[in-house]
């Protein structure tokens, strides 16, 4: 499945409502230079719950959703722009909150499927079911970046919830998403890392006393290959390549993650990328193990 199927999923039972602000976003964000705009990013929740007109529960949705914010030297927020810079700035945030705005839609989407079936279930007899849906999201933000990890959970009846791993990137600077292939600027990352996913497929199997014809599907390879279609994210450490449920392995298997270092990425990037990802004037790191 990847990862455009699953966003189709997401997109099908968008609900939800202000709530609390969070604060489980990692940053490493020196200090601005004095009168520059930057950017803020905290997690909100958004809660719905719905119920049929008999008060049963049909759906019960929970979002935890990244939110950018423009600010001044002062820490105020910027509301509307005086410079060309500020211009930026809140278009920037204005396309960021664009990509997950349409999660505080009404929860009615979900609802009516619900309802349908509680109608359906109570017409055969059988036990009536509460849907849940849920998104939790952690953020890694850097002066030119923002990485938004997410767990995607839905029940909408079955022996199991489906988890879904999702990921977003951000470009600040250009004020746009961005897709990992730019990071190389036609190198061979995508091949490097197709490589390094194998690989480390083969030291689970190794760990576990089996061959990946075993643990993972047939056309494994295949899959790792399109590796950028699927999670990626980026934090202090490096980058994360992500894999939901069934996709790779079996559902039993649960979702398989990988990570890779920058001291491992740094000779596959070209330029752009380096610059990105903060790359650019940083020595070797430690390999993680």
């Amino acid at each position: 499945m990847s990862t455009m199927i699953a966003l189709l999923l997401v997109l099908s039972s968008l609900v939800g409502c202000a709530g609390e602000t969070l604060t489980n976003v990692k940053n490493a964000l020196p200090d601005p230079p004095a009168g520059a705009v930057v950017f803020s990013v905290e997690l909100e929740e958004y809660e719905e719950t719905v119920r049929d007109e008999d008060g049963a529960v049909l759906a019960e949705c929970s979002y935890k959703l990244p939110v950018m914010k423009a600010l001044l030297e002062d820490g105020s927020v910027l509301a509307a722009a005086a410079t060309e810079e500020q211009e930026r700035a809140l278009a920037a945030a204005e396309t960021f909150n664009a990509r997950f705005a349409p999660w505080k839609t009404n929860p009615q989407t979900l609802a009516k499927s619900a309802r349908e079936d509680r109608a359906f279930r109570n017409e055969s007899g059988l036990e009536p079911t509460t849907y849940t849906d849920d998104l939790w999201c952690a953020v890694y933000q850097t002066e030119t970046l923002v990485s938004v990890s997410g767990t995607y959970s839905t029940y909408t009846g079955g022996a199991h919830p489906n988890h879904i791993l999702m990921s977003w990137n951000f470009d600040l600077e250009a004020g746009e998403f961005f897709e990992p292939e730019i990071l190389d600027e036609g190198g061979d990352l995508r091949d490097y890392v197709r490589q390094a996913l194998i690989q480390k497929t083969r030291e689970t199997d190794e760990a576990l006393g089996a061959t990946p014809r075993d643990f993972y599907w047939e056309d494994y390879e295949d899959i790792l290959a399109d590796w950028p279609s699927y999670a990626v994210s980026f934090d202090e450490e490096g980058m994360t390549v992500g894999f939901s449920p069934y996709e790779l392995a079996a559902y039993a298997a649960g979702p398989q993650v990988f990570h890779l270092t920058y001291d491992q990425l740094r000779p596959h990037l070209g330029q752009h990328g380096k610059a990105l990802l903060g790359l650019e004037d940083r020595g070797p790191e430690k390999t993680a193990k």
